[in-house]
């Protein structure tokens, strides 16, 4: 684990789509995993990289697990922002971080986690190659 002062935290702002509300005109509580896969995205590519990257280079990272917790829920036309952070980083997984918020008030609305395993094109659990070793051992702190 790392202390908040520690992490790199990324921010991803955007505004709720219609499509992923309820009739509610609330987000859909699935759709908050999506939100969390555009936080991942954002956070790849402001380190230096991209998801495409790794795939590109042999290896994939899929989900092995997902955690949420729901406190509160965004509605159409929203603006979001989902924080994103590497929370575990080890040889063979990898798990990010997330907080969901609503910008207007600032409140953390949805909070989880992503687990990942490293795999080779096949599918077999692999090493993190060292390219990306260096890439994630350089944005998660000791």
């Amino acid at each position: 684990m790392t202390s908040d002062e520690n992490k790199r935290i990324i921010e991803t702002s955007f505004h709720v789509r219609y499509a992923e509300t309820d009739a509610m005109a609330v987000v859909h509580h699935a759709n908050y995993l999506i939100y969390f896969e555009e936080g991942r995205s954002q956070y790849m590519r402001d380190i230096g990289s991209d998801y495409a990257h790794i795939e590109a280079s042999g290896f994939q990272l899929p989900v092995t697990e997902t955690g949420i917790r729901y406190v509160g829920s965004l509605r159409y036309g929203q603006l979001a922002t989902v924080r994103t952070w590497l929370e575990e980083n080890r040889s063979r997984r990898v798990t990010f971080a997330y907080e969901v918020m609503n910008n207007e008030s600032d409140k953390v609305l949805v909070s989880g986690f992503t687990r990942h395993v490293w795999t080779d094109t096949k599918g077999r659990v692999t090493r993190m190659p060292e390219q990306w070793k260096k890439l994630f051992e350089s944005n998660f702190p000791a």
